[in-house]
């Protein structure tokens, strides 16, 4: 099956899945058809999880899942990938999945070669979709209130990335002989039941600190909600805010809806959306607080514009020890979402040298590429 005919072929399984009312998005399709790209397509089993996990099914759905995947995927032919073989870019704003000559759900291009209008429901014209390539900083206190359900979906992403590393499991997934074996000296030797393993859930250890200036005023709001969203499936997430100084918010993450906590910690927060001392903020962060959250296995998030006219050689400093200590920094700037922008500002080029990542962050899609990189 060419790399074409496997989009296609995810596109209708994923609106087969819609129509028997199991939720799977725009986005959600890329990650499956690139989760197919790093699995062995032949086994059956591998595109069941493959599938299953990229598209974020949950529990509730399994059995909706798993008759679909039967009917859709079971008889499929081998599908063969090399490096020809592409996967399509989310990027155009309203773009269906597939390119104008394949079907969705079936439908098939009109005679000349123009596409039949897309149906209700179609994945490329969802309000969600829409909603995911709008800019934050063009967006309404009504749109912060839409986006908690897409930013709990895109969490919980990071609910299903599995290791290498196999673990006991009751489940039925990979036979664990040697368990087996062990359990059947208690039956005399029988195999009455098999031990099984599955592939271990991965938490990722993060640090997130959040430049709430003026500056980052509305883009600030949108993403604390995504951080939000963040720590209640990683839970050792530590979050911390800055403008003038730093502040600790970890605690005040609590339950309930994420518009309403963000609209909290825009109250409790000192001198919400007014200046800003990266340099010195971040040097606040290494003195006080590194030694305590930040260790080996851990990602340490920077959300910032990087717009500030201090004392670059505190934020260099401050960079070089974090850097010592942590997995990676990952910097997540809303004006990298332009393709013109180059980090050249005095702060972002001090803090340049120790970043692993510098990544867009100024809407939902943005976000997205961010998981694998937490991974």
């Amino acid at each position: 099956m060419a790399g074409g005919d496997l989009v296609a072929h995810v596109a209708t399984f994923a609106g087969a899945l819609r129509s028997r009312g199991v939720h799977v998005g725009l986005g959600d399709e890329v990650d499956a058809v690139r989760a197919l790209t790093l699995v062995d397509v032949p086994d059956r089993s591998e595109v069941h999880r493959a599938l299953r996990i990229a598209m974020k099914i949950l529990r509730r759905d399994w059995a909706a899942f798993d008759e679909s995947f039967a009917r859709f995927w079971a008889a499929a032919p081998p599908v063969r990938h090399d490096s020809r073989d592409t996967v399509p870019s989310p990027r155009p704003a309203g773009a269906a999945l597939l390119r104008p000559s394949m079907s969705v759900e079936g439908e098939t291009s009109r005679p000349g070669g123009s596409p039949a209008p897309p149906e209700e429901g179609s994945p490329g014209y969802s309000p969600e979709a829409v909603l995911r390539r709008k800019p934050f900083d063009q967006c309404s206190d009504a749109d912060l209130h839409a986006m908690e359900r897409p930013m709990r979906q895109l969490a919980r992403g990071l609910a299903v990335r599995r290791s290498r590393r196999l673990v006991p499991a009751r489940r039925r997934e990979t036979a664990d002989l040697r368990r087996s074996f062990r359990r059947s000296i208690g039956t005399g030797g029988e195999l009455v039941s098999l031990a099984y393993r599955a592939r271990a859930i991965e938490w990722p250890r993060l640090v997130v600190l959040c430049d709430t200036s003026g500056s980052m005023d509305r883009h600030a709001r949108f993403l604390l909600a995504f951080v939000v969203a963040l720590r209640r499936v990683a839970r050792s997430t530590e979050v911390f805010v800055f403008n003038t100084a730093l502040a600790r918010v970890t605690g005040s993450i609590a339950s309930g809806r994420i518009p309403r906590i963000v609209e909290r910690l825009v109250s409790a927060v000192p001198d919400w959306s007014g200046g800003t001392r990266i340099g010195e903020s971040l040097g606040e962060f290494v003195s006080a607080h590194l030694d305590r959250f930040v260790t080996h296995k851990t990602v340490v998030i920077i959300l910032s514009d990087g717009l500030d006219r201090g004392d670059t050689t505190r934020i260099a400093a401050a960079m070089k020890a974090i850097r010592s200590r942590a997995r990676r920094i990952i910097w997540l700037n809303p004006l990298a979402g332009d393709p013109r922008y180059e980090p050249t500002a005095r702060a972002m080029a001090a803090a340049r040298p120790f970043i692993d990542r510098l990544l867009p962050a100024h809407d939902l899609e943005s976000l997205e590429r961010l998981l694998p990189e937490l991974a």
